[in-house]
């Protein structure tokens, strides 16, 4: 029985990638009453009136479940809100379906939320935006949430933490507060803790007194317990240092609220060179002598320093990756890149799904990571991140903060997401502390680059791990020839493989061909009057 009425509600049912798709038929189209007389197996299309899904919702729910198994479907994406709570109702049966997206831009309604927990199968929900109850809600029952929809913020708070969707608020492991904190800020605040269920470190500018007893009195008031905050202050007042030891032996003892003090690196610097300086004094005595120690003390205390807090650093990268959860992370920012391609037209051959859970978990720290390297028997180990230019992580590290060691970074004209034909890596060359690039000089002796298991190198990124083999090593007068990244044409390509391979202190007999991507590591070498440059060719994706 075919019915043609154009009252009734037409829906359409489809398969594609591996969704089943659930909208409105629009069109002139027949609507099937006869489930058997359907071309299901044919286009992968089918058309039902909501009258006959409601009234044969048991049968249906049992066909759901039969393609979901047949084209091993696990999501379903439902293209109208109002849609939502008829199409749930056809998945109870469904249990190989886990993820459900609803793609119209409208806040998710408390009665499709109701539903949702009803289906014990569903992990996963995307939709455009939704209460923070809900997003609880949910949680507390299994259901991890995305949102599409970016908060229009006011407070300084919001602002300085990038907080611009449920889930970043959701998910967020460290924040930063400056005291003190406006009506705005404190609102905010609260409503952060009220959604965030990850917080683990909270840093502070300074250190006033009733400021900080406000913010641990609000921490207790939402029972958030076993964190950490840390005060950034140069604190030199022995009242003050008192107050901080005696508040922090109270709140560790009784809440597991830890308070620790970081000195600036500048201040830290400043003063170890001053004591250095009056003890060389009285154990010597003799100006030169002082002069000559004191010399050596700040550089090994600086680069001590650096290394510590460059340890610190990658230790923290380590516990936000061990706490975090990055499926939602994953997802929504698949979303985004999809919807960007979508945008600008993009082929969407070229547009790669995010797979490597440790760097996409590092997202929440800073949303430059791009990927991560790793060179055999150096210290260099790191993330890598992507700025706008190629100044900013030159004194900023990956938390973005201002720092004179900078960060390991990607060229800003660089895809991130596809490989270039020449992907430029940079990073300072910190020798006396081994930190960033500090120990590449190792790779121009000769004990290590004819070592084999030396010459690969690894650079992973958010949608790929990827392996490199070694070609050139070089040392060259401060230049830029061998830092283009777009070529005119193979032949183009090619010339620059044979200028920079020439270069090379060792023939690596690695060949090079036109449809070869490369990866090329530099730093300044020689107190900066040269460059030491590294080449490598993709050898698997």
């Amino acid at each position: 029985m075919i019915l043609m009425v154009n009252s009734v509600k037409k829906i359409l049912i489809s398969i594609h990638n591996n969704s089943i798709i659930f909208s409105y038929k629009t069109s002139n189209s027949s609507i099937s009453n006869d489930l058997i007389n359907t071309n299901i197996i044919s286009n992968n299309e089918l058309i039902f009136s909501d009258i006959y899904i409601n009234e044969n919702a048991k049968i249906l729910s049992s066909f759901i479940k039969e393609l979901s198994l047949q084209y091993k479907v696990n999501k379903v994406i439902v293209s109208k809100m109002d849609l939502a709570p008829l199409v749930l109702k056809l998945l109870k049966k469904a249990t190989e379906i886990t993820e459900v997206e609803i793609k119209e831009e409208e806040t998710l309604t408390f009665a499709v939320c109701e539903l949702l927990i009803e289906l014990n199968h569903i992990k996963t929900l995307i939709c455009y935006n939704l209460q923070p109850f809900m997003i609880e809600l949910l949680d507390k029952n299994g259901i991890t949430c995305t949102s599409r929809c970016e908060i229009l913020y006011l407070s300084n708070f919001m602002e300085k933490n990038n907080l611009l969707r449920y889930s970043n608020i959701y998910y967020k492991t460290n924040i930063r507060i400056t005291f003190p904190l406006s009506l705005e800020d404190l609102k905010d605040f609260e409503d952060f803790l009220k959604i965030n269920k990850y917080l683990k470190v909270i840093h502070v500018n300074s250190l006033i007194n009733k400021e900080l007893e406000n913010l641990v009195d609000i921490l207790i008031k939402h029972n958030r317990y076993n964190l950490k905050i840390v005060i950034h202050e140069n604190l030199t007042d022995e009242k003050q240092a008192e107050y901080l030891r005696s508040k922090n032996k109270i709140y560790k003892k009784k809440y597991k609220i830890y308070l620790s003090l970081e000195y600036s690196k500048e201040y830290l610097d400043k003063n170890i060179f001053r004591q250095a300086l009056t003890n060389t004094l009285k154990v010597c005595g003799l100006i030169v002598s002082s002069l000559v120690i004191l010399v050596v003390t700040y550089i090994g205390v600086s680069n001590y320093v650096s290394l510590k807090q460059v340890n610190a650093i990658q230790k923290d990268l380590a516990e936000v990756i061990e706490i975090t959860d990055p499926t939602e992370i994953i997802e929504a920012k698949n979303e985004e890149n999809l919807q960007n391609a979508e945008e600008e037209e993009t082929p969407i051959e070229d547009i790669k799904l995010i797979t490597n859970s440790d760097l996409a978990s590092l997202l929440t720290v800073n949303e430059d990571v791009v990927g991560e390297l790793v060179v055999n028997n150096t210290n260099i180990n790191y993330p890598v991140v992507q700025g706008s230019d190629n100044d900013y992580y030159l004194d900023h590290n990956i938390n973005k903060e201002k720092n004179a060691n900078g960060w390991i970074f990607l060229d800003y004209r660089n895809d991130a997401m596809n490989l270039d034909k020449n992907n430029i890596i940079y990073g300072h060359n910190m020798y006396y502390s081994g930190i960033m690039f500090g120990t590449l000089y190792k790779t121009a002796n000769s004990s290590w680059y004819t070592n084999p298991k030396n010459q690969i190198i690894t650079y992973n990124t958010l949608y790929e791990d990827m392996q490199f083999q070694i070609f050139s090593i070089y040392r060259v007068p401060d230049t830029n020839d061998y830092l283009k990244v777009f070529f005119e044409d193979d032949n183009d390509f090619l010339e620059f493989i044979d200028m920079i391979t020439e270069r090379s202190i060792y023939n690596f007999n690695v060949p090079v061909n036109a449809d070869d991507k490369i990866i090329t590591l530099s730093t300044c070498s020689n107190n900066g009057t040269k460059r030491l440059v590294i080449h490598a060719v993709l050898i698997n994706e």
